[in-house]
């Protein structure tokens, strides 16, 4: 009989915290009430958060600490950097070339970028993209 109710005891916990969790996060992270969903649900929003959170530590380091920058203006291409501390901004104004930002991606990953944001930007044949990164060495 003991087992028995250390079980209800465990299962009556487990809900409690489950609830508390789910209270915790907005509802479109869950879908379902089931525990799977709601422990994805909580994997997915704190991904989230730490996103945010990675973005505010940024914003708060560009404010604080004056960077580096460099431009660099050819036929190909019209290039800013600036760097601060372990972050860099890259920007890139270029021609519209299929498959250009996958190089570009696999160039700054191959030499220990780590990619935080990516905004592109385009106006008919003309491209410009913001790289937001930060240095892994």
């Amino acid at each position: 009989m003991h087992h028995i109710s250390v079980e209800r005891n465990r299962r009556k916990k487990m809900n409690e915290h489950l609830r508390a969790l789910r209270s915790l996060m907005p509802c479109f992270y869950v879908k379902r009430g089931d525990q799977a969903s709601i422990i994805g649900g909580a994997i997915e929003y704190i991904k989230e958060l730490q996103l945010l959170l990675h973005s505010l530590e940024a914003k708060k380091q560009r404010k604080g600490v004056t960077g580096l920058g460099a431009c660099c203006n050819s036929s190909v291409a019209d290039v800013e950097a600036k760097i601060m501390g372990s972050n860099v901004i890259l920007r890139v104004l270029s021609k519209r070339a299929p498959g250009q930002v996958v190089k570009v991606i696999t160039v700054l990953e191959r030499h220990a970028f780590e990619i935080l944001h990516l905004s592109i930007s385009s106006m008919e044949d003309t491209v410009l993209y913001s790289y937001y990164m930060k240095v892994l060495i």
